[in-house]
């Protein structure tokens, strides 16, 4: 496995948007079931888009700000915060229809198009400080990272020019409309930003910093929305997709009374699973056991929940029966990564040497599926090292450290990885991979 761009790019990004700002550290929030409620929603605009749904990814950055935005041509990023703040599926799907023009009308290919003749992390880096500014609120350290690379470059990378925004607002519509999706949630997400323009700099999202929310701008897409308003409906197929990513998303990140008012006397499906969340967040093991049990019996086909199910358990300090419901979860979805990283880690929490036989096995299968989740290199260390083979746990310790930015600790893992693994076998190629990446 060779370390991708995106995922150096990833990895610096996350890296430098901490330095910007510690106080205000970036990271991703990964979850199987609200990933795969994204892709729901994103597929039809993706194949409208000409973009393949199965090798694009809708990830969302853990983050309260108001933005969306792309760093490379496989995948789109949403703020919780702004999916916590849209109210309809048509709204997200016009969020990502947005940022699937800029993929299709190739802007991010021409910003790419320097850092793909280079692998030094320094210079990613530099081209990355934008994305600092974009993501942080600190825009002097961005320029601080940035020092000594050219401003050019750096407008060349991530700049939103008006003329690429009206092309992309002008694409988004014709793939809303392709995918049968009511336009007017495109409107309605502008309107929202609208109101960032009259906040004071300090306080505007970064998507009103570096896009041009200009009335012209707003004006223009109600023109092109009112000249093509399409054969559209509500779908509530979407809409049940939509309810399911943010349900689960505020049940995690907002206080757990929040969620419990808002769900009192709600029965549905979504209801049952964002009380039990709540639940389990309150320390209250029974009652979100209860509850999960409840909603598996109505739905047992359906692997995300039991995936749930088994993080509530492993957290709850149950490791058998939580390997147990991630192993039906498994049965059900066995091509998850992250469902496979949490059946890995319920293994190890067995700790016996079965188990973390097992663990090694399907931990390297979800690695397989996704190279780029520093929690599944974590645990696939930790199983590597328990199993005796402590050549590739440094190596999946160095790739995790290489995905996170943390270049100097990536050497210094990778290279005991050279010391100990056969010299010229594929291992120790992805151990010099590293070197090469970090240096």
């Amino acid at each position: 496995m060779r370390l991708s761009v995106t995922a150096i790019l990833l990895g610096v990004w996350l890296s430098l948007t901490t330095l910007a700002n510690p106080a205000h550290a970036v990271s991703l929030i990964r979850d199987a079931d609200i990933e795969n409620a994204l892709d729901e929603l994103a597929a039809p605009i993706l194949r409208a888009a000409g973009l393949n749904p199965n090798r694009t990814r809708i990830l969302v950055v853990n983050d309260s700000g108001l933005n969306a935005f792309v760093i490379s041509n496989d995948v789109i990023f949403l703020h919780s915060g702004l999916l916590l703040r849209l109210e309809s599926a048509a709204q997200v799907q016009a969020v990502i229809a947005h940022e699937a023009a800029h993929i299709a009308n190739g802007h991010i290919s021409r910003r790419l198009t320097n850092l793909r003749g280079s692998r030094n992390a320094a210079g990613f880096g530099m081209a990355l400080a934008l994305a600092v500014a974009l993501a942080s609120d600190n825009p002097r350290a961005a320029a601080g990272v940035a020092a000594g690379s050219a401003g050019a470059a750096q407008r060349q990378f991530f700049a939103h020019t008006r003329a690429e925004e009206s092309a992309a607002d002008q694409s988004s519509i014709r793939f809303l409309l392709a995918a049968g999706v009511n336009p007017q949630g495109a409107i309605e997400v502008m309107d929202m930003f609208r109101g960032q323009e009259a906040l004071s700099v300090s306080r505007q999202d970064p998507h009103a910093r570096t896009h041009p929310l200009t009335s012209d701008r707003i004006r223009a897409l109600r023109g092109l929305v009112a000249a093509n308003p399409g054969n559209t409906a509500t779908d509530p197929n979407a809409d049940f997709w939509f309810a399911r990513a943010q349900g689960k998303l505020s049940a995690f990140v907002q206080n757990p009374g929040w969620t419990l008012r808002r769900v009192r006397g709600d029965n549905s499906p979504i209801g049952v699973m964002r009380r039990a969340v709540a639940l389990h967040r309150q320390a209250d093991a029974n009652g979100a056991i209860q509850a999960m049990q409840a909603l598996l019996q109505q739905y047992p086909n359906d692997a995300y929940w039991h995936e749930l199910f088994g993080q509530i358990l492993l957290e709850s300090r149950q490791p058998a029966a939580a390997a147990q419901s991630y192993r039906n979860a498994v049965s059900l979805n066995g091509n998850e990564p992250l469902i496979l990283g949490g059946y890995g880690r319920a293994l190890l929490a067995l700790n016996t040497n079965n188990s973390n036989t097992e663990a090694v096995r399907v931990l390297e299968r979800a690695r397989a599926l996704d190279a780029q989740s520093s929690a599944v290199l974590r645990d696939l260390g930790q199983a590597y090292a328990r199993t005796g083979q402590p050549g590739l746990a440094s190596l999946v310790t160095a790739e995790r450290y290489a995905l996170q930015g943390r270049m100097d600790d990536a050497i210094v893992h990778a290279r005991r990885a050279a010391d100990r693994l056969p010299r010229g076998s594929a291992s120790w190629q992805r151990a010099q991979d590293v070197l090469s990446a970090a240096q």
